[in-house]
């Protein structure tokens, strides 16, 4: 038997005060009740109820068990009355992962739009550019730029990430700035040391894609890493258009074979394949892709 359910009857047969007016409120037999009552008293090995043919009463442990299972049969109550209300409307903590310069420079207006729009939502955005496990940490979504492993997870996609290719007008007045792709190997060239392929840049001009061996001198898994390097002069730089483009437009740096665009990297919303998404997950999930797509 159900331990919950007997439980349940058990109450319900000291408050109705007999088998009968419990079986009657719960629609089941007295002869269940009885079942259930009997099916406690052998778990717990001590009778619970003192009954005659006119009468019935608590026994000193079943006074004791009938407070403890009243306090939890509320709270399995308010338990299952908190779980409908999270399914109902968003509530709750939304718990994000998102890459570093994505989430200062995008999620963040987005996210605060979003718990305006519902105020009974609470956020916990961790910005990271490791791939974070959805599962072991606890996520409910995560952002992530590049190619989407076959891992199991719902892959929303989203706008690809714009790259761009910049240098400082210092490095390029002592270096010459390249003016074909090949000319790459001859530079110091460096970005972002998590994204696979640094070795080589993938170029896409009039005559189609092409793949260039350059010599990444430095490494780094910090986006503003990359872009303080390019503004010391270090080099030219791989690196999201979106961390370069204000460096651009005030001077600071300079883009280079403008005959030529990186290729954009994909980008994907992913969360865990529940048979059905939370209220919160599903409104966020709705207006980041309106928001991402509307700014395409």
């Amino acid at each position: 038997m159900d331990r919950l359910t007997s439980m349940a009857v058990f109450v319900r047969v000291v408050e109705k005060g007999s088998f009968v007016a419990a079986a009657d409120e719960m629609a089941i037999s007295p002869t269940m009740v009885g079942k259930h009552i009997r099916y406690l008293e052998q778990r717990l090995n001590a009778p619970l109820l003192n009954r005659t043919t006119r009468r019935q009463g608590l026994t000193e442990a079943g006074r004791v068990f009938y407070e403890r299972c009243r306090r939890l049969l509320a709270d399995a109550d308010a338990a299952e009355a908190s779980a409908r209300a999270l399914l109902s409307s968003p509530s709750g903590l939304l718990r994000i992962s998102a890459p570093v310069t994505f989430g200062n420079r995008v999620l963040t207006p987005i996210l605060t739009e979003f718990l305006q729009q519902h105020p009974d939502v609470e956020a916990e955005v961790v910005l990271s550019d490791r791939k974070v496990d959805l599962i072991e940490e606890r996520y409910e979504a995560a952002f992530r730029i590049g190619p989407v492993a076959d891992d199991g997870l719902v892959a929303r996609t989203l706008p690809d990430y714009r790259m761009t290719l910049a240098a400082s007008p210092g490095y390029l007045a002592q270096h010459g700035a390249p003016t074909r792709p090949e000319q790459l190997s001859e530079h110091s060239c460096f970005g972002f040391s998590q994204w696979d392929g640094n070795h080589f840049w993938r170029l896409q001009g009039a005559q189609g894609e092409i793949s260039v061996p350059v010599r990444p001198r430095l490494r780094m898994d910090s986006g503003e890493g990359v872009r303080r390097a390019a503004l010391a002069g270090f080099g030219i730089a791989l690196h999201a258009a979106m961390l370069l483009d204000e460096d651009i437009a005030a001077g600071r740096l300079v883009r280079v074979l403008t005959d030529y665009s990186p290729l954009s990297r994909p980008m994907h919303l992913v969360y865990l394949p529940e048979r059905r998404q939370s209220p919160k997950l599903e409104a966020f999930i709705a207006l980041t892709v309106a928001r991402l797509w509307g700014r395409a």
